[in-house]
């Protein structure tokens, strides 16, 4: 039975939609592993190969959806349409919880599981893509650097310049409070 490797992206950021990938390999490739143990550059090149040998699919949650139906609520919509859309296959999703879909679970999966790792690298870099196209209508905030995430920049930039359109509305920051709301 082939293994159908699922990861996402975005999960734990202020701002943009949270990537979910599935991916089966069609051929071995050389190099996968967990994306964030990986260089842009290298995981531009792996997300090529991996696009060109493999059965994938790869569901985006907005920030609105995000904030309406919650994060796991999310999960559980796309490992459910997964099931569905890799029947027939083993599903192996990276992390401890399947969200009541029977799922089989495995924490560090993309570092351990070759197409987990391929699905790691096909949200990560596909979602960092849409982050930076982002970045271009809304430049004061630098989403091409954070990509989203909760640093530094980004909170100075939500003080400054208050949430914008994409920003999720529902993550509530430890001992932060932005200045003004735009949306």
């Amino acid at each position: 039975m082939q293994v159908c490797g699922i990861d996402e992206a975005g999960r734990g950021a202020l701002a943009g939609p949270m990537a979910v990938a599935a991916c089966v390999l069609n051929a071995g490739i050389s190099g996968l592993n967990d994306s964030k143990k990986l260089t842009p550059k290298r995981r531009k090149e792996l997300f090529h190969l991996i696009t060109q040998n493999s059965r994938y699919l790869i569901v985006y949650f907005s920030n609105e959806q995000i904030d309406e139906l919650g994060l796991s609520e999310c999960l559980r919509r796309a490992l459910n349409l997964f099931k569905l859309y890799f029947a027939g296959c083993e599903l192996l999703y990276d992390g401890n919880q399947n969200y009541g879909t029977g799922v089989q679970t495995m924490v560090k999966a993309d570092a351990k599981v070759e197409e987990v790792g391929a699905a790691s690298i096909l949200a990560k870099v596909s979602r960092d893509e849409l982050m930076c196209a982002w970045d271009k209508i809304y430049p004061n905030f630098g989403y091409k650097s954070h990509k989203g995430y909760g640093t530094k920049a980004h909170l100075e930039a939500i003080t400054k310049y208050g949430q914008n359109e994409i920003s999720r509305k529902s993550f509530v920051i430890k001992n932060f409070q932005p200045s003004l709301e735009l949306f």
